[in-house]
């Protein structure tokens, strides 16, 4: 598969700081970032989810970073409706003005791959729902908005072009997503390019006895624990080949890292697609 047809895909991991496997014994977390962008032209940034970021943070990650290099912002859990605001918190209207402050630096370096918003499960196929989403873009106006669904009715054979010409019209990214297919807080595959300037493709692994939260300790230490087999990442390049075709750039994101699989996952699927980033550092590229 050559690099000249699939020279817009862009391979990276979520996060930067518990790739062990990138950074030589005793690195110090403030040093991790320049030297994964030695590895990977883009990463997502799950930081956001948690906390609104400082600006310092956010311009320290652009001096830390190439030229080209993208960032997938994760929107803050208040925001996709994950946390509720308590007593004394900030509004959501507040959250959302922070928000787009903190990140801005990421808009004017031209840094800003796209804002994630990733709702939870219980967000299913439902007007008011549609409604809020279109609220956001309309707030984030020409930023690139991409949209990740976890319940299955937004694709059900009878919601799932309704859902993809909605995303389309307003000018949302629809994410296209790998996961274990089980019970309704899942998305099947669906390879469908709605905004011409991006795509977003994220791989959660296929750890079906993980996925659901049973109750079992250290949970989510389990859910993404999956390596994906070198057939699989063959099937999934030549799907990413055609969304490739079809939008002019795409970001793969392997977030299957409970037990430190992405890494690995994501440079076969490099390799596998014979790309090259020649504009990260020669002497970064070795694989620790």
């Amino acid at each position: 598969m050559g690099s000249k047809q699939v020279g817009n895909v862009l391979v990276g991991v979520t996060g930067w700081g518990d790739h062990d496997v990138l950074y030589p014994a005793g690195t110090r977390p403030g040093d991790k970032l320049s030297l994964y962008a030695g590895h990977f032209p883009t990463v997502e940034v799950d930081a956001t989810f948690y906390a609104i970021q400082p600006k310092k943070n956010v311009e320290a990650w652009i001096d830390q970073t190439p030229e080209h290099f993208r960032f997938v912002v994760k929107a803050h859990q208040s925001m996709t409706g994950h946390k509720r605001q308590g007593q004394g918190e900030r509004s959501t209207a507040h959250v959302f003005k922070a928000f787009r402050e903190s990140i801005q630096p990421l808009v004017e370096t031209n840094k800003l791959g796209m804002v994630l918003f990733q709702f939870p499960p219980w967000v299913d196929f439902q007007e008011k729902y549609t409604t809020y989403i279109r609220k956001c873009r309309q707030f984030f106006g020409e930023w690139p908005l991409a949209v990740e669904f976890r319940h299955k009715s937004w694709f059900a054979s009878e919601n799932r072009q309704v859902t993809l010409d909605f995303l389309q019209r307003e000018g949302i990214i629809h994410v296209v997503c790998d996961e274990p297919q089980m019970g309704d807080g899942c998305v099947p595959i669906v390879p469908v390019v709605t905004v011409r300037d991006k795509s977003l493709v994220r791989f959660h692994g296929r750890n079906r006895v993980g996925w659901q939260n049973t109750g079992q300790p250290n949970w989510r230490k389990v859910r993404y624990h999956y390596r994906y087999s070198r057939e699989e990442l063959n099937e999934w390049a030549l799907r990413i080949q055609d969304i490739a075709s079809q939008a002019e750039e795409v970001i793969v994101l392997f977030n299957n890292n409970s037990q430190g699989d992405a890494v690995p996952n994501a440079r076969e699927l490099i390799d596998i697609m014979g790309l090259r980033y020649d504009s990260l550092a020669p002497r970064q590229m070795e694989w620790f």
